[in-house]
């Protein structure tokens, strides 16, 4: 299945702009998870990479909702002034290179992972209420040079904890083919938006 960056490939190769893909599965912004932490590659990863101008980075859904579950079952909560630290030191750090850094809000996972071990701890109220929290942060912050709405693109509109049905994958976490595309489109929009100004 095509994921956003594929999508955004190709609506921006007619400008001539390059997409480069480092996302990971598991991806964690603070601690290593199915691989090392953005903060841990953001160097070799983002930085370092020929002609880079522009870091697109939509990360916190897996430090939000790992603690307590298999994959972190010792792990204590995530906080609110843990991710908005570590997005901080991400921001410095790219806008330190002269590059312009683009963030998302993390999109809603009540559901999610179904028929799995990681179903009955993934999410909760309290994370989802981080969640919330995080993305209202996002929104009313000026240390980003844009911001790509994730959670209200894809959330129901009639159940915001949750996935849009035309935009689910099936396991209520990640997006499917419709939510990839349109993922894609907003961010188009808010990158090109950057660079016509």
């Amino acid at each position: 299945m095509a994921r956003w960056p594929d999508f955004l490939a190709r609506a921006l190769s007619a400008r001539g702009i390059a997409v480069v893909n480092a996302g990971i599965s598991g991806g964690r912004l603070l601690s290593d998870g199915m691989g090392r932490s953005v903060l841990a590659r953001l160097e070799s990863d983002a930085l370092a990479v020929p002609g880079a101008d522009t870091l697109v980075l939509l990360i916190g859904t897996n430090d939000i909702a790992w603690p307590g579950t298999p994959f972190a079952p010792e792990e204590p909560p995530m906080r609110l002034d843990r991710l908005q630290a570590g997005l901080l030191q991400v921001a410095a750090r790219v806008q330190a290179q002269g590059m312009r850094l683009i963030l998302g809000t993390v999109p809603p996972f009540d559901g999610a992972l179904p028929g799995t071990p990681m179903e009955a701890r993934y999410w909760s109220p309290e994370k989802d209420a981080l969640r919330r929290a995080l993305n209202e942060w996002l929104r009313g912050a000026d240390f980003h040079d844009g911001l790509v709405d994730f959670d209200q693109l894809l959330a129901d509109r009639d159940d915001d904890m949750r996935l849009n049905p035309a935009h689910d994958s099936g396991d209520h976490l990640h997006p499917g083919a419709e939510g990839n595309r349109a993922m894609a489109d907003a961010v188009a929009e808010t990158l090109l938006k950057g660079l016509d100004q």
